[in-house]
Protein backbone atom coordinates (compact mmCIF):
# COMPACT_ATOMS: atom_id res chain seq x y z
CA UNK A 1 0.00 0.00 0.00
CA UNK A 2 1.26 3.50 -0.85
CA UNK A 3 1.59 5.31 2.45
CA UNK A 4 4.76 7.38 2.68
CA UNK A 5 5.72 11.02 2.30
CA UNK A 6 8.98 12.83 1.87
CA UNK A 7 10.15 16.39 1.21
CA UNK A 8 9.35 16.06 -2.50
CA UNK A 9 5.81 15.07 -1.56
CA UNK A 10 5.38 18.23 0.51
CA UNK A 11 6.61 20.37 -2.38
CA UNK A 12 4.14 18.64 -4.68
CA UNK A 13 1.32 19.23 -2.21
CA UNK A 14 2.20 22.92 -2.14
CA UNK A 15 2.05 22.92 -5.94
CA UNK A 16 -1.42 21.38 -5.86
CA UNK A 17 -2.71 23.98 -3.39
CA UNK A 18 -1.44 26.76 -5.66
CA UNK A 19 -3.09 25.37 -8.79
CA UNK A 20 -5.94 27.41 -10.19
CA UNK A 21 -7.63 24.45 -11.86
CA UNK A 22 -9.10 21.39 -10.16
CA UNK A 23 -9.64 17.92 -11.58
CA UNK A 24 -13.14 16.49 -11.75
CA UNK A 25 -13.73 12.77 -12.36
CA UNK A 26 -17.06 11.19 -13.20
CA UNK A 27 -17.49 8.49 -10.57
CA UNK A 28 -19.58 5.57 -11.84
CA UNK A 29 -20.34 4.66 -8.23
CA UNK A 30 -22.10 7.97 -7.48
CA UNK A 31 -23.05 8.74 -11.11
CA UNK A 32 -21.73 12.28 -10.90
CA UNK A 33 -18.56 14.30 -11.33
CA UNK A 34 -16.52 14.66 -8.16
CA UNK A 35 -13.49 16.68 -7.18
CA UNK A 36 -10.48 14.39 -7.34
CA UNK A 37 -9.01 14.15 -3.85
CA UNK A 38 -6.51 11.29 -3.51
CA UNK A 39 -6.53 9.25 -0.33
CA UNK A 40 -2.83 9.86 0.29
CA UNK A 41 -1.64 12.78 -1.87
CA UNK A 42 0.54 13.19 -3.81
CA UNK A 43 0.40 9.40 -4.28
CA UNK A 44 -2.31 7.92 -6.50
CA UNK A 45 -3.17 4.25 -6.83
CA UNK A 46 -4.94 3.21 -10.03
CA UNK A 47 -6.05 -0.29 -11.03
CA UNK A 48 -7.34 -1.04 -14.54
CA UNK A 49 -8.64 -4.36 -15.79
CA UNK A 50 -6.38 -5.62 -18.55
CA UNK A 51 -6.86 -8.19 -21.34
CA UNK A 52 -7.70 -11.86 -21.21
CA UNK A 53 -4.83 -13.15 -23.33
CA UNK A 54 -6.22 -15.84 -25.61
CA UNK A 55 -6.24 -13.87 -28.88
CA UNK A 56 -4.95 -10.73 -30.56
CA UNK A 57 -6.02 -7.33 -29.24
CA UNK A 58 -8.76 -5.54 -31.19
CA UNK A 59 -10.06 -1.96 -31.26
CA UNK A 60 -12.19 -2.62 -28.18
CA UNK A 61 -9.02 -3.44 -26.24
CA UNK A 62 -7.30 -0.31 -27.52
CA UNK A 63 -9.93 1.99 -26.05
CA UNK A 64 -9.39 1.30 -22.31
CA UNK A 65 -5.63 1.11 -22.85
CA UNK A 66 -5.56 4.57 -24.47
CA UNK A 67 -8.19 6.03 -22.12
CA UNK A 68 -6.30 5.15 -18.97
CA UNK A 69 -2.97 5.95 -20.59
CA UNK A 70 -4.34 9.51 -20.87
CA UNK A 71 -5.40 9.42 -17.21
CA UNK A 72 -1.96 8.08 -16.22
CA UNK A 73 -0.12 10.70 -18.27
CA UNK A 74 -2.23 13.62 -17.09
CA UNK A 75 -2.02 12.70 -13.41
CA UNK A 76 1.75 12.42 -13.76
CA UNK A 77 1.83 15.76 -15.58
CA UNK A 78 -0.01 17.36 -12.66
CA UNK A 79 2.72 16.07 -10.36
CA UNK A 80 1.04 13.05 -8.81
CA UNK A 81 3.13 9.95 -8.10
CA UNK A 82 1.02 7.29 -9.76
CA UNK A 83 1.22 3.56 -9.18
CA UNK A 84 -0.66 2.16 -12.14
CA UNK A 85 -1.58 -1.54 -11.96
CA UNK A 86 -3.04 -3.26 -15.04
CA UNK A 87 -3.56 -6.99 -14.81
CA UNK A 88 -3.23 -9.87 -17.25
CA UNK A 89 -6.07 -12.41 -17.01
CA UNK A 90 -4.65 -15.82 -17.79
CA UNK A 91 -6.93 -18.10 -15.77
CA UNK A 92 -10.51 -18.23 -14.51
CA UNK A 93 -12.25 -16.23 -17.27
CA UNK A 94 -14.86 -18.69 -18.52
CA UNK A 95 -16.49 -18.55 -21.94
CA UNK A 96 -19.77 -16.90 -20.95
CA UNK A 97 -18.20 -14.48 -18.44
CA UNK A 98 -20.06 -16.25 -15.61
CA UNK A 99 -19.55 -19.67 -14.03
CA UNK A 100 -20.08 -21.99 -17.00
CA UNK A 101 -18.11 -23.04 -20.06
CA UNK A 102 -14.42 -23.61 -20.61
CA UNK A 103 -11.65 -21.34 -19.44
CA UNK A 104 -10.89 -19.09 -22.43
CA UNK A 105 -7.13 -19.57 -22.20
CA UNK A 106 -7.48 -23.29 -21.52
CA UNK A 107 -9.77 -23.79 -24.50
CA UNK A 108 -7.32 -22.00 -26.81
CA UNK A 109 -4.47 -24.14 -25.45
CA UNK A 110 -6.45 -27.34 -26.05
CA UNK A 111 -7.32 -26.33 -29.62
CA UNK A 112 -3.74 -25.31 -30.43
CA UNK A 113 -2.28 -28.32 -28.55
CA UNK A 114 -0.03 -26.03 -26.50
CA UNK A 115 0.57 -25.40 -22.84
CA UNK A 116 -1.73 -22.65 -21.48
CA UNK A 117 1.26 -20.51 -20.54
CA UNK A 118 2.51 -20.72 -24.13
CA UNK A 119 -0.78 -19.17 -25.23
CA UNK A 120 -0.52 -16.56 -22.48
CA UNK A 121 3.06 -15.61 -23.33
CA UNK A 122 2.40 -15.43 -27.07
CA UNK A 123 -0.62 -13.13 -26.85
CA UNK A 124 0.80 -11.06 -24.01
CA UNK A 125 3.86 -10.33 -26.16
CA UNK A 126 1.64 -9.34 -29.07
CA UNK A 127 -0.52 -7.15 -26.83
CA UNK A 128 2.57 -5.36 -25.52
CA UNK A 129 3.79 -4.79 -29.08
CA UNK A 130 0.45 -3.27 -30.11
CA UNK A 131 0.44 -1.02 -27.05
CA UNK A 132 3.96 0.20 -27.85
CA UNK A 133 2.91 0.90 -31.45
CA UNK A 134 0.15 3.19 -30.15
CA UNK A 135 2.52 4.84 -27.66
CA UNK A 136 0.68 3.46 -24.62
CA UNK A 137 2.95 3.65 -21.59
CA UNK A 138 3.62 0.48 -19.63
CA UNK A 139 1.87 0.27 -16.26
CA UNK A 140 3.88 0.42 -13.04
CA UNK A 141 2.97 -3.21 -12.28
CA UNK A 142 1.40 -5.84 -14.54
CA UNK A 143 0.41 -8.83 -12.38
CA UNK A 144 -0.87 -12.13 -13.79
CA UNK A 145 -3.84 -13.86 -12.20
CA UNK A 146 -2.01 -17.21 -12.31
CA UNK A 147 0.84 -15.72 -10.30
CA UNK A 148 -1.43 -14.72 -7.41
CA UNK A 149 -3.34 -17.89 -6.60
CA UNK A 150 -2.24 -17.79 -2.95
CA UNK A 151 -3.60 -14.26 -2.49
CA UNK A 152 -6.89 -15.27 -4.08
CA UNK A 153 -7.26 -18.34 -1.89
CA UNK A 154 -6.61 -16.22 1.21
CA UNK A 155 -9.29 -13.75 0.15
CA UNK A 156 -11.78 -16.57 -0.44
CA UNK A 157 -11.02 -17.80 3.10
CA UNK A 158 -11.79 -14.34 4.51
CA UNK A 159 -15.09 -14.21 2.65
CA UNK A 160 -16.08 -17.69 3.87
CA UNK A 161 -15.08 -16.85 7.45
CA UNK A 162 -17.16 -13.67 7.28
CA UNK A 163 -20.20 -15.75 6.36
CA UNK A 164 -20.58 -14.60 2.75
CA UNK A 165 -19.13 -17.64 0.99
CA UNK A 166 -20.33 -21.24 1.00
CA UNK A 167 -18.72 -24.41 -0.33
CA UNK A 168 -20.52 -27.01 -2.44
CA UNK A 169 -18.75 -30.01 -4.02
CA UNK A 170 -15.35 -28.30 -4.03
CA UNK A 171 -16.61 -24.96 -5.39
CA UNK A 172 -17.11 -21.84 -3.28
CA UNK A 173 -19.86 -19.35 -4.12
CA UNK A 174 -20.53 -15.82 -2.98
CA UNK A 175 -23.87 -15.53 -1.17
CA UNK A 176 -25.29 -12.45 -2.88
CA UNK A 177 -28.61 -12.54 -1.00
CA UNK A 178 -27.00 -12.59 2.46
CA UNK A 179 -24.55 -9.87 1.44
CA UNK A 180 -27.37 -7.67 0.20
CA UNK A 181 -29.51 -8.34 3.27
CA UNK A 182 -26.63 -7.17 5.48
CA UNK A 183 -25.45 -4.20 3.43
CA UNK A 184 -28.22 -3.22 0.96
CA UNK A 185 -25.33 -2.63 -1.45
CA UNK A 186 -25.47 -5.25 -4.22
CA UNK A 187 -26.26 -3.41 -7.43
CA UNK A 188 -24.98 -0.08 -6.10
CA UNK A 189 -22.47 0.35 -8.94
CA UNK A 190 -24.47 -1.06 -11.86
CA UNK A 191 -27.95 -0.03 -10.78
CA UNK A 192 -29.13 -3.64 -10.88
CA UNK A 193 -31.99 -4.50 -8.52
CA UNK A 194 -31.64 -7.82 -6.72
CA UNK A 195 -35.35 -8.65 -7.01
CA UNK A 196 -35.11 -8.22 -10.79
CA UNK A 197 -32.03 -10.42 -10.88
CA UNK A 198 -33.99 -13.09 -9.04
CA UNK A 199 -36.77 -12.93 -11.59
CA UNK A 200 -34.55 -12.73 -14.69
CA UNK A 201 -31.58 -14.98 -13.89
CA UNK A 202 -32.25 -18.47 -15.14
CA UNK A 203 -30.66 -21.48 -13.53
CA UNK A 204 -28.02 -22.86 -15.88
CA UNK A 205 -27.43 -26.56 -16.39
CA UNK A 206 -25.03 -27.87 -13.77
CA UNK A 207 -25.43 -24.76 -11.61
CA UNK A 208 -28.21 -26.01 -9.33
CA UNK A 209 -25.71 -26.36 -6.48
CA UNK A 210 -25.93 -22.60 -5.93
CA UNK A 211 -28.31 -21.23 -3.32
CA UNK A 212 -29.43 -18.64 -5.85
CA UNK A 213 -28.79 -18.51 -9.62
CA UNK A 214 -27.20 -15.05 -9.29
CA UNK A 215 -24.57 -16.21 -6.77
CA UNK A 216 -21.14 -16.23 -8.39
CA UNK A 217 -18.12 -18.50 -8.01
CA UNK A 218 -15.13 -17.25 -6.06
CA UNK A 219 -13.42 -20.65 -6.35
CA UNK A 220 -14.31 -23.37 -8.84
CA UNK A 221 -13.76 -27.10 -8.58
CA UNK A 222 -11.72 -28.23 -11.58
CA UNK A 223 -13.29 -30.87 -13.77
CA UNK A 224 -10.93 -33.67 -14.86
CA UNK A 225 -10.39 -32.07 -18.29
CA UNK A 226 -9.59 -28.63 -16.85
CA UNK A 227 -5.91 -27.95 -17.57
CA UNK A 228 -5.12 -25.22 -15.04
CA UNK A 229 -5.74 -26.21 -11.42
CA UNK A 230 -4.27 -25.54 -7.98
CA UNK A 231 -4.66 -27.18 -4.56
CA UNK A 232 -6.87 -25.35 -2.07
CA UNK A 233 -8.74 -26.05 1.20
CA UNK A 234 -11.75 -27.02 -0.97
CA UNK A 235 -9.90 -29.30 -3.38
CA UNK A 236 -8.10 -28.83 -6.69
CA UNK A 237 -9.57 -25.93 -8.60
CA UNK A 238 -9.08 -22.38 -9.85
CA UNK A 239 -10.24 -18.90 -8.81
CA UNK A 240 -13.37 -17.23 -10.11
CA UNK A 241 -12.85 -14.50 -12.69
CA UNK A 242 -13.82 -11.64 -10.37
CA UNK A 243 -11.51 -12.74 -7.57
CA UNK A 244 -8.22 -11.95 -9.32
CA UNK A 245 -8.77 -8.19 -9.47
CA UNK A 246 -9.92 -7.95 -5.86
CA UNK A 247 -6.88 -9.84 -4.62
CA UNK A 248 -4.25 -8.20 -6.84
CA UNK A 249 -5.49 -4.63 -6.38
CA UNK A 250 -5.41 -5.10 -2.60
CA UNK A 251 -1.90 -6.58 -2.76
CA UNK A 252 -0.34 -3.74 -4.75
CA UNK A 253 -2.52 -0.74 -3.87
CA UNK A 254 -3.99 -1.56 -0.47
CA UNK A 255 -7.52 -2.43 0.55
CA UNK A 256 -8.66 1.10 -0.39
CA UNK A 257 -7.14 2.93 -3.34
CA UNK A 258 -8.01 5.88 -5.56
CA UNK A 259 -9.14 4.85 -9.05
CA UNK A 260 -10.49 1.61 -10.51
CA UNK A 261 -10.94 1.65 -14.26
CA UNK A 262 -12.11 -0.54 -17.08
CA UNK A 263 -14.58 -0.87 -19.92
CA UNK A 264 -18.31 -0.27 -19.49
CA UNK A 265 -18.90 -3.95 -20.27
CA UNK A 266 -17.10 -4.85 -17.03
CA UNK A 267 -19.39 -2.76 -14.82
CA UNK A 268 -21.65 -5.80 -14.31
CA UNK A 269 -21.01 -8.45 -13.24
CA UNK A 270 -17.23 -8.05 -12.90
CA UNK A 271 -16.86 -4.77 -11.03
CA UNK A 272 -20.10 -5.17 -9.08
CA UNK A 273 -18.79 -8.51 -7.86
CA UNK A 274 -15.39 -7.02 -7.05
CA UNK A 275 -17.03 -4.47 -4.76
CA UNK A 276 -19.07 -7.17 -3.02
CA UNK A 277 -16.01 -9.40 -2.52
CA UNK A 278 -13.85 -6.58 -1.18
CA UNK A 279 -16.52 -5.29 1.16
CA UNK A 280 -17.19 -8.81 2.47
CA UNK A 281 -13.46 -9.53 2.99
CA UNK A 282 -12.16 -6.10 4.01
CA UNK A 283 -15.18 -4.11 5.15
CA UNK A 284 -15.18 -1.46 2.38
CA UNK A 285 -15.38 -1.07 -1.40
CA UNK A 286 -11.90 -1.17 -2.90
CA UNK A 287 -11.80 2.13 -4.83
CA UNK A 288 -12.86 5.70 -4.16
CA UNK A 289 -13.48 6.54 -7.84
CA UNK A 290 -14.76 4.14 -10.50
CA UNK A 291 -14.14 5.10 -14.14
CA UNK A 292 -15.58 3.30 -17.16
CA UNK A 293 -14.86 3.95 -20.81
CA UNK A 294 -17.72 3.32 -23.21
CA UNK A 295 -17.77 0.79 -26.02
CA UNK A 296 -16.42 0.72 -29.55
CA UNK A 297 -19.22 -0.34 -31.89
CA UNK A 298 -19.61 -1.52 -35.47
CA UNK A 299 -22.99 -0.58 -36.94
CA UNK A 300 -24.23 0.13 -33.44
CA UNK A 301 -23.23 -3.26 -32.01
CA UNK A 302 -20.46 -3.76 -29.45
CA UNK A 303 -17.17 -4.94 -30.96
CA UNK A 304 -16.02 -8.16 -29.32
CA UNK A 305 -14.54 -11.59 -29.87
CA UNK A 306 -17.69 -13.29 -28.56
CA UNK A 307 -19.78 -11.59 -31.29
CA UNK A 308 -17.27 -12.27 -34.05
CA UNK A 309 -17.42 -8.68 -35.32
CA UNK A 310 -14.03 -7.50 -34.17
CA UNK A 311 -11.08 -6.11 -36.13
CA UNK A 312 -7.70 -6.75 -34.58
CA UNK A 313 -5.20 -3.95 -34.22
CA UNK A 314 -2.80 -5.75 -36.52
CA UNK A 315 -5.53 -5.86 -39.17
CA UNK A 316 -6.03 -2.11 -38.81
CA UNK A 317 -2.30 -1.58 -39.24
CA UNK A 318 -2.00 -3.78 -42.35
CA UNK A 319 -5.47 -3.16 -43.84
CA UNK A 320 -6.25 -6.87 -44.18
CA UNK A 321 -9.92 -7.05 -43.18
CA UNK A 322 -13.09 -6.97 -45.26
CA UNK A 323 -14.44 -3.96 -43.32
CA UNK A 324 -11.33 -1.87 -44.03
CA UNK A 325 -10.80 0.20 -47.17
CA UNK A 326 -7.08 0.42 -46.41
CA UNK A 327 -4.53 0.30 -43.59
CA UNK A 328 -4.52 2.84 -40.75
CA UNK A 329 -1.49 3.73 -38.66
CA UNK A 330 -1.24 3.19 -34.88
CA UNK A 331 -1.24 6.96 -34.27
CA UNK A 332 -4.38 7.35 -36.38
CA UNK A 333 -6.09 4.76 -34.15
CA UNK A 334 -4.92 6.58 -31.02
CA UNK A 335 -6.13 9.95 -32.33
CA UNK A 336 -9.45 8.40 -33.45
CA UNK A 337 -10.10 7.17 -29.91
CA UNK A 338 -9.01 10.43 -28.21
CA UNK A 339 -11.31 12.46 -30.47
CA UNK A 340 -14.27 11.13 -28.50
CA UNK A 341 -14.83 11.57 -24.77
CA UNK A 342 -14.05 8.31 -23.00
CA UNK A 343 -17.63 7.96 -21.69
CA UNK A 344 -19.21 8.27 -25.15
CA UNK A 345 -19.66 5.48 -27.67
CA UNK A 346 -17.26 5.36 -30.64
CA UNK A 347 -18.67 3.84 -33.81
CA UNK A 348 -16.18 2.46 -36.29
CA UNK A 349 -16.25 3.60 -39.92
CA UNK A 350 -13.64 4.12 -42.61
CA UNK A 351 -14.84 7.70 -43.03
CA UNK A 352 -14.27 8.46 -39.35
CA UNK A 353 -10.80 6.91 -39.42
CA UNK A 354 -9.82 8.86 -42.52
CA UNK A 355 -11.03 12.10 -40.91
CA UNK A 356 -8.95 11.24 -37.84
CA UNK A 357 -5.95 10.59 -40.08
CA UNK A 358 -6.24 14.07 -41.61
CA UNK A 359 -6.72 15.68 -38.20
CA UNK A 360 -3.67 13.95 -36.77
CA UNK A 361 -1.63 15.07 -39.77
CA UNK A 362 -2.64 18.70 -39.18
CA UNK A 363 -1.28 18.46 -35.64
CA UNK A 364 2.01 16.86 -36.64
CA UNK A 365 2.48 19.33 -39.49
CA UNK A 366 2.06 22.17 -36.99
CA UNK A 367 4.60 20.52 -34.68
CA UNK A 368 7.14 20.50 -37.48
CA UNK A 369 6.40 24.16 -38.30
CA UNK A 370 7.19 25.35 -34.77
CA UNK A 371 10.92 25.28 -35.46
CA UNK A 372 10.53 27.22 -38.72
CA UNK A 373 8.33 30.15 -37.64
CA UNK A 374 9.62 33.67 -38.31
CA UNK A 375 10.31 35.78 -35.22
CA UNK A 376 9.10 39.31 -34.58
CA UNK A 377 9.60 41.96 -31.93
CA UNK A 378 5.96 41.63 -30.87
CA UNK A 379 3.29 38.95 -30.37
CA UNK A 380 -0.19 39.25 -31.87
CA UNK A 381 -1.62 35.82 -30.94
CA UNK A 382 -3.26 34.88 -27.64
CA UNK A 383 -2.08 31.30 -27.17
CA UNK A 384 -2.03 31.57 -23.38
CA UNK A 385 -5.82 31.55 -23.26
CA UNK A 386 -5.78 28.33 -25.30
CA UNK A 387 -3.39 26.74 -22.81
CA UNK A 388 -5.75 27.64 -19.96
CA UNK A 389 -8.76 26.27 -21.86
CA UNK A 390 -6.89 23.05 -22.63
CA UNK A 391 -6.21 22.49 -18.95
CA UNK A 392 -9.83 23.27 -18.15
CA UNK A 393 -10.94 20.65 -20.68
CA UNK A 394 -8.78 17.89 -19.23
CA UNK A 395 -9.70 18.91 -15.68
CA UNK A 396 -13.32 18.36 -16.70
CA UNK A 397 -13.24 14.56 -16.56
CA UNK A 398 -10.38 14.21 -19.08
CA UNK A 399 -12.32 15.83 -21.94
CA UNK A 400 -9.83 15.07 -24.68
CA UNK A 401 -12.02 16.12 -27.66
CA UNK A 402 -12.40 19.65 -26.28
CA UNK A 403 -8.66 19.83 -25.54
CA UNK A 404 -7.96 18.69 -29.12
CA UNK A 405 -10.31 21.39 -30.44
CA UNK A 406 -8.22 24.00 -28.60
CA UNK A 407 -5.06 22.50 -30.10
CA UNK A 408 -6.54 22.97 -33.56
CA UNK A 409 -7.07 26.63 -32.69
CA UNK A 410 -3.36 26.72 -31.89
CA UNK A 411 -2.68 25.08 -35.29
CA UNK A 412 -4.51 27.95 -36.98
CA UNK A 413 -2.36 30.42 -35.01
CA UNK A 414 0.82 28.61 -36.06
CA UNK A 415 -0.22 28.64 -39.72
CA UNK A 416 -1.10 32.34 -39.49
CA UNK A 417 2.36 33.13 -38.09
CA UNK A 418 3.97 31.10 -40.87
CA UNK A 419 1.96 33.01 -43.49
CA UNK A 420 2.89 36.39 -41.99
CA UNK A 421 -0.66 37.19 -40.90
CA UNK A 422 0.27 37.04 -37.20
CA UNK A 423 3.45 37.72 -35.27
CA UNK A 424 5.25 36.14 -32.35
CA UNK A 425 8.27 37.18 -30.31
CA UNK A 426 11.11 34.84 -29.34
CA UNK A 427 10.14 34.18 -25.70
CA UNK A 428 6.48 33.71 -26.60
CA UNK A 429 7.44 31.24 -29.32
CA UNK A 430 9.28 29.17 -26.71
CA UNK A 431 6.15 29.21 -24.54
CA UNK A 432 3.91 28.29 -27.49
CA UNK A 433 6.19 25.37 -28.37
CA UNK A 434 6.18 24.18 -24.76
CA UNK A 435 2.36 24.34 -24.56
CA UNK A 436 1.73 22.67 -27.90
CA UNK A 437 4.28 19.87 -27.52
CA UNK A 438 3.30 19.22 -23.89
CA UNK A 439 -0.34 18.65 -24.77
CA UNK A 440 0.14 16.76 -28.02
CA UNK A 441 3.10 14.58 -27.09
CA UNK A 442 3.36 14.34 -23.31
CA UNK A 443 -0.31 14.32 -22.32
CA UNK A 444 -2.23 13.03 -25.35
CA UNK A 445 0.67 10.75 -26.33
CA UNK A 446 0.53 11.73 -30.00
CA UNK A 447 3.85 11.52 -31.78
CA UNK A 448 4.93 11.61 -35.44
CA UNK A 449 4.62 8.26 -37.16
CA UNK A 450 7.73 6.14 -36.79
CA UNK A 451 9.60 5.60 -40.07
CA UNK A 452 12.99 4.16 -40.83
CA UNK A 453 15.39 6.99 -40.14
CA UNK A 454 17.46 6.35 -43.25
CA UNK A 455 14.42 6.47 -45.54
CA UNK A 456 13.13 9.60 -43.80
CA UNK A 457 16.47 11.38 -44.16
CA UNK A 458 16.77 10.39 -47.83
CA UNK A 459 13.27 11.66 -48.59
CA UNK A 460 13.97 14.98 -46.87
CA UNK A 461 17.21 15.44 -48.78
CA UNK A 462 15.59 14.69 -52.15
CA UNK A 463 12.57 16.96 -51.59
CA UNK A 464 14.66 19.81 -50.19
CA UNK A 465 16.99 19.59 -53.19
CA UNK A 466 14.04 19.74 -55.61
CA UNK A 467 12.60 22.72 -53.75
CA UNK A 468 15.93 24.48 -54.02
CA UNK A 469 15.97 23.87 -57.80
CA UNK A 470 12.38 25.10 -57.97
CA UNK A 471 13.21 28.28 -56.04
CA UNK A 472 16.13 28.99 -58.37
CA UNK A 473 13.81 28.48 -61.36
CA UNK A 474 11.29 30.93 -59.90
CA UNK A 475 14.00 33.52 -59.25
CA UNK A 476 15.08 33.12 -62.88
CA UNK A 477 11.43 33.52 -63.97
CA UNK A 478 11.40 29.95 -65.33
CA UNK A 479 7.89 29.36 -64.01
CA UNK A 480 7.28 26.40 -66.34
CA UNK A 481 10.04 24.40 -64.62
CA UNK A 482 8.93 25.56 -61.17
CA UNK A 483 5.34 24.46 -61.81
CA UNK A 484 6.52 21.16 -63.27
CA UNK A 485 8.47 20.37 -60.06
CA UNK A 486 5.50 21.38 -57.90
CA UNK A 487 3.10 19.18 -59.88
CA UNK A 488 5.50 16.21 -59.84
CA UNK A 489 5.83 16.43 -56.08
CA UNK A 490 2.06 16.70 -55.71
CA UNK A 491 1.60 13.55 -57.81
CA UNK A 492 4.04 11.82 -55.45
CA UNK A 493 1.87 12.80 -52.45
CA UNK A 494 3.95 15.77 -51.31
CA UNK A 495 2.21 19.09 -50.68
CA UNK A 496 4.03 22.41 -51.17
CA UNK A 497 3.27 25.62 -49.27
CA UNK A 498 5.05 28.64 -50.73
CA UNK A 499 6.59 31.33 -48.53
CA UNK A 500 8.23 34.61 -49.48
CA UNK A 501 11.71 33.13 -49.08
CA UNK A 502 11.08 29.53 -50.09
CA UNK A 503 8.58 26.75 -49.44
CA UNK A 504 7.49 24.23 -46.82
CA UNK A 505 6.50 20.68 -47.67
CA UNK A 506 4.56 17.85 -46.08
CA UNK A 507 3.39 14.36 -46.97
CA UNK A 508 -0.22 14.06 -48.06
CA UNK A 509 -2.81 16.74 -48.65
Amino acid sequence: MIAYRDDDDLLTLQKFSAMENTLLIHNSLTRKKELFQPINPPHVGMYVCGPTVYGDAHLGHARPAITFDLVFRYLQHLGYKVRYVRNITDVGHLENDADTGEDKVGKKARLEKLEPMEIVQHYTNRYHHNMAQMNVKSPSIEPHASGHIIEQIEMVKKIVNAGYGYEVNGSVYFDVQKYHNDTQKYGELSGRVLEELKANTRELEGQNEKRNPFDFAIWKDAAPEHIMRWPSPWGNGFPGWHMECSAMSAKYLGEKFDIHGGGMDLLFPHHESEIAQSRAANGDEPAKYWMHNNMVTINGQKMGKSLGNFITLNQFFNGEHEFLERAYSPMTIRFFILQAHYRSTVDFSNEALQAAEKGFKRLTDALQLLDKLPLSDETTVDFKSLEKKSYQALNDDFNSPVAIAHLFEAVRMINAIRDGKKKIASEDLKALKAFFTTFTADILGLEPEKTQSGENELLSNVVNHLLKVRQEAKEGKDFKTADKIRDALKDAGISIKDRKDGADWSLGE
